[in-house]
């Protein structure tokens, strides 16, 4: 295992590493790894000769400087899980003068309607700032493979989108998301809240299985109305926004395009966390 800190090294080990025609995976993280970043690793185990794993809480995708600087951080404990897998892994842990040099600022892309609702649209920039570490890191590597998680389905599209546009030769793979017993899934941000909130998230996943069931049923504006009740019924738990969307296009549910796929996707704060969630409807 190897902990890098510079994009020099980064090249001179892959540079090596790839003399073999050997296949390279890139898993992008923002470290305080949990048990669904571990599965993407294993999932880059049977796909992959060669590992890495990068670590890197990226400030230009934050537009709130407070969450930015409480996101949780833990290099040492990420290490050691990654190491608990395999010592063949390598990681790749850089500051942000290094990935940014002098501007620390996002280049600007056009996503369309991807950039306009649901989290582009609660987090202004937030989604140039993710496509400019992906491309990034993607150069840096040239990776053949890299692995995203279900949970970030919308940001899993602007990396199709980046890949599409930028690097065809790259495999995305996207990995299914991990819960808790009570149906949360697994996020770094769960170390933020509350172990009284914490059992009281179940209501997130729950909201979801609901509208599944429910989505031909009833209208749509009687099914928010629901989820919003289920949601508010918790103490410092608020809906910031749930909507049922084409899981290509992100266009809104018709019911006369059923033969699409469609997904419900909700976001609830949590003690002032921030929450996401997404489900595959048909």
């Amino acid at each position: 295992m190897k902990v890098v800190k510079t994009i020099r090294e980064i090249k001179k080990i892959i540079s090596e590493q790839t003399k073999q025609d050997l296949k390279l995976g890139l898993i992008p993280t923002m470290g305080a790894l949990h048990k669904g970043h571990l599965s993407l690793i294993e999932k880059a185990k049977k796909n992959c000769d060669l590992i890495w794993v990068s670590i890197f809480v990226n400030p230009t995708q934050f537009n709130d400087i407070n969450d930015f600087e409480s996101y949780p951080r833990d290099y040492l404990g990420d290490i050691l899980k990654i190491k608990a897998i395999s010592s063949d892994i390598n990681i790749f842990i850089p500051r942000t003068s290094m990935i940014y040099n002098e501007k620390v600022e996002s280049d600007k892309f056009d996503f369309g309607l991807l950039n306009k609702v649901m989290e582009g649209k609660f987090r202004p920039g937030h989604f140039n700032g993710v496509a400019t570490i992906v491309k990034k890191l993607f150069k840096i590597f040239n990776p053949n493979f890299v692995y995203f998680g279900e949970k970030d389905f919308q940001q899993t599209t602007i990396i199709k989108k980046i890949i599409k546009d930028y690097f065809p030769k790259i495999n995305l793979i996207v990995c299914p998301t991990l819960r808790q017993n009570n149906g949360l899934a697994l996020s770094s941000r769960n170390k933020l809240i509350t172990e009284k909130s914490l059992k009281n998230c179940g209501v997130i996943f729950e909201c979801l299985i609901f509208t599944k069931k429910n989505y031909l049923k009833i209208s749509f504006s009687d099914l928010f109305e629901i989820v919003k009740e289920k949601i508010q019924k918790f103490k410092n738990f608020e809906l910031e926004y749930f909507e049922i969307r084409n899981e290509e296009t992100m266009k809104s549910y018709e019911k006369h395009t059923k033969k699409s796929r469609f997904r419900a996707f909700i976001c609830v704060k949590v003690d002032g966390i921030r929450l996401i969630d997404n489900l595959l409807l048909n």
